[in-house]
């Protein structure tokens, strides 16, 4: 297994849905040993049912506040994870060799149509998803 790094950022299109989500699942397990963060390419609002979906596994993101890249104030991560294609271009580009990056493509859930149920559906397989991976990842 790869060693843990210090410090992750997990990055999505716009720091709304997979990012955060996949922020609070890493603090939850692995906070206390690597600082971990999340930014979009772009800062759009905290997603509703993202927010219902880490409720339902007892993890609050509704004071989560999107951000971009620029708005970074910690910059010195060992590992970049981008869970979109333009998450990854702009990891490649605004690390460009300083951290490394990895990319786990990532289902947008807000691009389901449908019914609410459908809809909460789409954000929990995401969220599970992305714990599976973590914890594949970070052991």
């Amino acid at each position: 297994m790869t060693p843990r790094p210090n410090a992750v950022l997990f990055t999505c299109t716009l720091n709304a849905v997979r990012s955060p989500m996949a922020e609070a699942l890493a603090k939850k397990y692995y906070g206390g040993e690597m600082r971990i963060e999340s930014a979009g390419v772009r800062a759009g609002e905290t997603d509703g049912f993202a927010m219902v979906a880490m409720q339902e596994i007892g993890l609050d993101i509704i004071r989560h506040w999107p951000r971009t890249f620029e708005e970074l104030e910690f910059v010195d991560f060992d590992l970049v994870i981008a869970l979109s294609t333009s998450a990854h271009r702009k990891a490649e580009e605004f690390f460009h060799g300083r951290a490394q990056v990895e990319y786990w493509p990532t289902e947008d859930a807000t691009a389901l149509e449908g019914a609410r149920d459908q809809k909460l559906e789409a954000f929990r397989e995401v969220r599970d998803g992305l714990l599976t991976r973590i914890k594949q990842r970070f052991g």
